[in-house]
C-alpha cells in the first residue's frame, strides 16, 4: 500500500462522498475512485457500503482508517525529523509548569537543555494541576510538570521530585510556639484549614485525616500559591501547601509534616498518543537521562 494511496482512502473516509474528496484532494474523481477500488481489491475486502448519495466505511474500512492514519502520522512525523536533523535542532518548546518546586526543578534541564540547543526556545504557562492538563487537552501546551495523583488512562508520566507538606500559621495561633520544625498531623485536626482547591489533592487531605479518626476542618481553598501567606499570617487558619509556598512573612511560622508519607510528588507529564514535535521528545529523553543522573 502506498502512503500516497493511503492519503486518499483516509480523505474519503472522512469526506464519506467521492466528489467532495476529489475536490479537496485536487484530483478529478474517476481516477479517484479507481484507486479506491484497486486498494479493496488488492486487500480482498470492501472498504465502503456505497449509497446513492454517500458512502458509509465498512468494518474493514474503519480499522483500515485507524491504521491508515496512524501511518500517515508516523510517515509525517519521520519527514519533519529528518528536515529538522538537516536544520539542527530549533522549534518553541511549550511547557505547563505548576506552581511550588516545579519551577524550580525545571529551570535545572531547561538550562541545560539550551545550552546543548541554542536553537531551541521555551513558552512556559503557569497554573495548577487541573488547568495544565485541560490546556494539554486543549493543546495551547504539549508538556507539563503537576502534582500526583494524575490520570494514567490519559497521560505519560514519571516521576521529578517531592516536596514535604507543610503547615502555616500564624505566630498568634498557639501551635507556632510547640518546639521545633516539625508537626504532627494530630495537632491539626481541630484547626480551621486552607488547601489546594485541587480536588485529587483534597482526597489525598482526607485520606491523611482519616488515619488519625478525624476529618480535616477545611475553611478555604485556593489556588495562588502566593496568597497562602497572606491568609495564614491574618490567622484565618492553618495552610496546608507543600514548603516552596512559603513567603518570607514575619507574621507566620511554618512547621513540615512530620508524619510519614506526607509530601507531594511531582510529575513530568504529556498526553498518551499524541505526536510531538523532535524537540518536545528530545527535551523528554534530557529530562528522563537527568533524573537518572540524580
Amino acid at each position: 500500500m502506498e502512503l500516497r494511496v493511503l492519503r486518499y482512502f483516509v480523505t474519503v473516509a472522512e469526506e464519506l462522498n467521492i466528489t467532495r474528496a476529489a475536490d479537496k484532494l485536487n484530483i478529478s474523481q474517476p481516477p479517484l475512485s479507481a484507486q479506491i477500488k484497486n486498494l479493496e481489491s488488492e486487500l480482498g475486502s470492501a472498504l465502503f457500503v456505497r449509497g446513492k448519495r454517500h458512502l458509509q466505511l465498512t468494518e474493514a474500512g474503519r480499522l483500515l482508517y485507524r491504521h491508515a492514519k496512524e501511518m500517515l502520522n508516523i510517515a509525517s512525523k519521520a519527514s519533519d525529523e529528518i528536515r529538522q536533523i538537516g536544520k539542527g535542532m530549533n522549534g518553541t518548546i511549550s511547557i505547563g509548569l505548576v506552581e511550588g518546586s516545579a519551577p524550580d526543578i525545571a529551570s535545572k534541564w531547561i538550562e541545560s537543555f539550551m545550552k546543548k540547543y541554542t536553537d531551541v526556545k521555551f513558552r512556559i504557562m503557569d497554573g495548577n494541576s487541573d488547568e495544565l492538563i485541560e490546556r494539554l487537552r486543549s493543546g495551547l501546551i504539549n508538556l507539563a510538570v503537576i502534582t500526583s495523583p494524575c490520570d494514567n488512562t490519559l497521560l505519560n508520566s514519571f516521576k521529578v521530585g517531592q516536596e514535604k507538606m507543610t503547615a502555616f500559621m500564624s505566630r498568634e495561633n498557639p501551635l507556632s510556639k510547640l518546639p521545633g520544625e516539625t508537626i504532627d498531623l494530630v495537632y491539626l485536626k481541630d484547626q480551621p484549614l486552607i488547601v489546594p482547591s485541587r480536588e485529587a489533592l483534597n482526597d489525598m487531605i482526607f485520606k491523611w485525616f482519616k488515619e488519625i479518626d478525624a476529618e480535616p476542618h477545611i475553611v478555604c481553598k485556593m489556588d495562588n500559591y502566593l496568597d497562602v501567606a497572606a491568609l495564614a499570617g491574618g490567622n484565618v487558619g492553618v495552610s496546608l501547601f507543600p514548603k516552596t509556598s512559603y513567603v518570607l512573612n514575619q507574621k507566620i511560622v511554618a512547621k513540615e509534616i512530620v508524619n510519614s508519607g506526607r509530601f507531594v510528588e511531582y510529575l513530568f507529564v504529556w498526553l498518551k498518543g499524541k505526536p510531538l514535535p523532535i524537540a518536545d521528545e528530545t527535551f523528554i529523553d534530557f529530562v528522563k537521562a537527568s533524573i537518572a543522573k540524580n
